[in-house]
């Protein structure tokens, strides 16, 4: 069989060359038409984002916005504990308050913002498996376990969450959850929602009890949400 061939020869020169990239993670990219270039790897948890500025025109970076950034904790101690705030930046405050223990049953927890309050609040709670009551508050602080007793162990939580709380022009909305044990052993929950009357910004959180109890044990931690 005759078999005819033809001889072409190697053309390198639009061939990309291996030494174009030296360390593991290294992407070959663009500067121009035709003109590859090599794009070091980012650091961990880095993603690639586009970026005209640049000379390949991408570039690693930190994703920025989203998500809830550690502010503070604080262990609640004494007859009252303030905690400060810097909310520059947040969007909203999240507040969580669990391992609450008062030094012997009393009637709760007293949560005012900016230590001076002009809180008002409409709730809901359920007590012991009985129906919910709805409550409405036009105070200078509002309760963790909204006006029951709260027992001495350190079964008694609750979630707040501050909206808007850098504004200087608007109130603050108000949601808060709680759950905690009543005097009588009783299972306690509510549901809460309402505003922070001021045009302040909010820059600390006083929790405070009601009667004569000291806070035994308690830890709060503030997240700011973006």
């Amino acid at each position: 069989t005759d078999l005819d061939f033809t001889w072409v020869a190697q053309d390198d020169s639009n061939a990309i060359q291996n030494a174009i990239v030296d360390a593991k993670g290294d992407l070959i990219t663009a500067t121009a038409a035709d003109t590859p270039a090599r794009l070091a790897v980012g650091s961990n948890d880095q993603v690639l984002m586009a970026d005209s500025t640049t000379a390949t025109g991408l570039k690693w970076g930190s994703v920025s916005g989203g998500g809830m950034t550690l502010l503070s904790t604080t262990t609640l101690s004494g007859s009252s504990t303030s905690v400060s705030i810097t909310a520059t930046g947040y969007t909203a405050l999240a507040v969580h308050m669990y391992g609450v223990q008062l030094s012997s049953g009393g009637d709760g927890v007293s949560i005012s913002i900016n230590n001076s309050g002009n809180a008002l609040l409409m709730t809901a709670r359920g007590e012991g498996g009985g129906t919910p009551s709805l409550y409405m508050y036009n105070n200078s602080s509002f309760g963790m376990n909204n006006g029951t007793d709260l027992d001495n162990t350190t079964n008694n939580a609750s979630w707040i969450n501050i909206y808007n709380p850098t504004s200087t022009t608007n109130w603050k909305p108000i949601d808060i959850r709680s759950g905690w044990i009543n005097n009588a052993g009783q299972n306690c929950s509510y549901l809460g929602g309402g505003v922070f009357k001021s045009n302040s910004e909010v820059t600390s959180i006083m929790f405070d009890q009601f009667g004569s109890p000291t806070f035994s044990a308690g830890t709060v931690k503030v997240y700011g949400v973006k």
